[in-house]
């Protein structure tokens, strides 16, 4: 697929060629995508953490081995908003290829057990993600996010409200006023005993993701169908029986 159009969102050639490798081949591993695009795997090492940190692909690390694939590519439109200034027009052009793009990222070949982000951009592109689902379920919210990255934050919450996404949150005691600040009666209390590490799990369709939000910042994503209805169990038993209003 031709995706020259990335260079205006500032991706460079090497990294429009690993994207777009990983779109059309699926979840890989850097030798095939080596075999795929003939750039050096040192060079595509260096692509694929710069892809990374924009939040545009994960990778999942099972014996020791890394398997790479794109973020959902709605996180382009996410990513040009929070540049919006210059972009407008570039997303014009890519919201007309998005439903191509779509068609083969949703394809069978891109399921992936789990999957790992890395950084800022990371964390915002689960975010991004949890808005494909009618409602979410957060277990330790803190406001992490709203705080270190509020432009985003803002942004997001925007899109939430429009799009009517309910987020349900068990906060954290201490960061209780801040939690019913931003989502009023869909928030409950946990007790102190709760509180801990800025770590934050979320489920949201068949996903849960672990979100470790330190001076260090990664996610895992685990898709699973069985894992998610057990956390939904665990949340509705806090929210009904431990937590406060």
């Amino acid at each position: 697929m031709n995706l020259e159009i990335l260079k205006k969102i500032g991706l460079s050639e090497g990294e429009i060629k690993v994207y777009n490798a990983l779109l059309e081949i699926g979840a890989t591993s850097i030798n095939n995508i080596h075999e795929k695009i003939g750039i050096d795997r040192r060079n595509i090492y260096d692509i694929l953490n710069k892809l990374i940190e924009r939040g545009l692909i994960s990778y999942v690390e099972t014996d020791g081995k890394r398997t790479f694939k794109i973020s959902n590519p709605e996180k382009i439109l996410s990513y040009i908003e929070e540049k919006k200034s210059s972009l407008d027009a570039v997303k014009s052009e890519i919201s007309k290829i998005m439903p191509a793009m779509q068609k083969i990222f949703n394809s069978e070949k891109q399921e992936l057990f789990a999957e790992i982000f890395k950084g800022p951009e990371g964390v915002k592109a689960v975010f991004d993600e949890t808005l494909n689902y009618k409602e979410s379920y957060w277990i330790g919210s803190g406001a992490y996010v709203p705080e270190r990255f509020p432009a985003f934050f803002n942004d997001w919450n925007k899109r939430r409200k429009k799009l009517r996404v309910k987020t349900y949150h068990l906060f954290r005691y201490e960061k209780w006023d801040i939690g019913f600040k931003l989502y009023a009666s869909l928030t409950k209390r946990l007790p102190p005993e709760f509180s801990g590490n800025p770590t934050v799990t979320v489920v949201y369709g068949s996903k849960v993701a672990q979100m470790l939000l330190g001076e260090e910042i990664s996610v895992f994503v685990i898709k699973s169908k069985e894992l998610a209805e057990n956390y939904k169990k665990y949340f509705k038993f806090l929210w009904d029986n431990v937590c406060q209003e």
